[in-house]
């Protein structure tokens, strides 16, 4: 079952992934999805900043892929796909699977590659739902999903 998440602002948002990256493991895939604007950024700031990150997050649009040491000797993989023509295609040429095994995979417009996507991943679905607000919507397709993050 999908654990649901209400956020009335971009600080509430980035709370709420900085509270779910408390559980995150390597490696693992969070796929991110959503129209522009519906805070995918804004969750891979949570979840970065959750893991211990002091750099500056921002979406890596024109270079594709962000790669952030971890204060733990792990890495953080910041993905793009809104730019690639042939999403899939070009995913595979850049290496992205290559990813998936090594570090936590973050993967904004991960919808744009759904055949690359490993099954055992978590889904991280975002809608507008009106001014400054958000719908969150988490779906572990691990088999050890983690504890929804509570209501912040």
């Amino acid at each position: 079952m999908p654990a649901r998440f209400a956020s009335t602002s971009p600080e509430m948002t980035q709370a709420w992934a900085r509270e779910l990256a408390a559980g995150l493991q390597a490696p693992v895939v969070i796929a991110l999805i959503g129209n522009l604007g519906a805070g995918k950024t804004q969750v891979a700031k949570g979840i970065a900043a959750g893991l211990g990150l002091t750099a500056a997050i921002t979406s890596p649009t024109f270079t594709l892929i962000n790669e952030y040491p971890l204060p733990n000797g792990g890495v953080l993989y910041h993905v793009d796909c809104y730019r690639l023509q042939e999403a899939e295609r070009e995913a595979r040429q850049l290496g992205l699977e290559e990813l998936f095994d090594l570090g936590i995979v973050l993967i904004e417009w991960a919808d744009r590659i759904p055949t690359l996507l490993p099954a055992a991943r978590i889904d991280i679905y975002l809608s507008d739902a009106g001014p400054g607000r958000r719908d969150i919507e988490l779906h572990d397709l691990r088999a050890q999903p983690l504890p929804s993050p509570a209501a912040v």
